[in-house]
């Protein structure tokens, strides 16, 4: 059985590629599987400063694989999971697409921290048009969505181009390549010199946020600042800022 997600780590950065493009790198069990496992890895290598998603062929994901009913919530890594690990991952994510979303591939996109996208990848919210609900991704996207963009798509399960997602809050940047490219080594550059704490914890507020009052997010927010300019960390991060010189947590090899 091939392999359809392969993964490589340099300079701090781990890229898993799904490469399953005979069905449009569908959603199916192997996938979700190994992708999965990839994620965990990742997570677990003290090593990994950032976590990058990207796939071969002319479509990003295109959701479900429809030839195995009940991948999405019954496989043994179902999709719920896959979203989850990414949205809870402590370091810092991001998505290079190579073309088109659809359906359940789009919570793979509002699961991650950044994503770039070419101009010519479109989006499209397919389930109503199959007589069944986005319900899994709603979860995501409506977390990083305009609201009545998301209700828009989701509804009617049109397809919009990359700058209605970005418009959308869906993704993060849209280019041309090789302009396109020169920016994706640019902010996976700059994700593998943040701290491990700093950036779990900064990760962890924005998830907070939108939950707190005013009130209550400048009162953690201030617990959390006070602890993280006291850490040994911080002290050696400025030093190296003064100096010019990279941070000490920064990989030997980091572009």
């Amino acid at each position: 059985m091939s392999e359809l997600v392969h993964t490589v780590t340099a300079g701090g950065i781990t890229t898993l590629t799904l490469d399953s493009p005979a069905n449009r790198n569908a959603l199916s069990n192997q996938l979700l599987g190994e992708l999965g496992a990839g994620i965990e890895a990742a997570r677990s290598d003290h090593d990994v400063r950032a976590l990058v998603l990207t796939a071969t062929g002319t479509v990003f994901c295109s959701g479900a694989d429809l030839s195995t009913p009940g991948s999405v919530t019954s496989a043994p890594v179902s999709l719920v999971d896959v979203l989850e690990m990414l949205s809870s991952f402590p370091k810092a994510t991001m998505i290079v697409l190579n073309g088109h979303v659809r359906a359940g591939g789009i919570g793979l996109v509002a699961a991650v921290d950044l994503v770039a996208a070419p101009p010519q990848a479109t989006f499209a919210f397919s389930e109503v048009r199959l007589g069944v609900s986005p319900a899994i991704i709603s979860v995501l996207a409506t977390r990083v969505m305009a609201p009545r963009a998301v209700s828009r798509y989701m509804l009617s399960g049109e397809v919009f181009d990359a700058h209605a997602a970005l418009e959308a809050g869906l993704i993060t940047l849209v280019s041309e390549e090789p302009a396109l490219g020169s920016l994706v080594k640019e902010l996976v550059g700059a994700l593998s010199l943040g701290e491990p704490r700093a950036v779990l914890e900064t990760k962890a507020l924005l998830r907070a946020l939108p939950s707190l009052s005013m009130t209550e997010g400048f009162a953690r927010a201030e617990v959390l600042s006070a602890e993280l300019f006291a850490t040994e960390e911080a002290k050696a991060g400025i030093a190296a800022l003064r100096a010019k010189q990279p941070p000490p947590w920064a990989p030997s090899d980091a572009s």
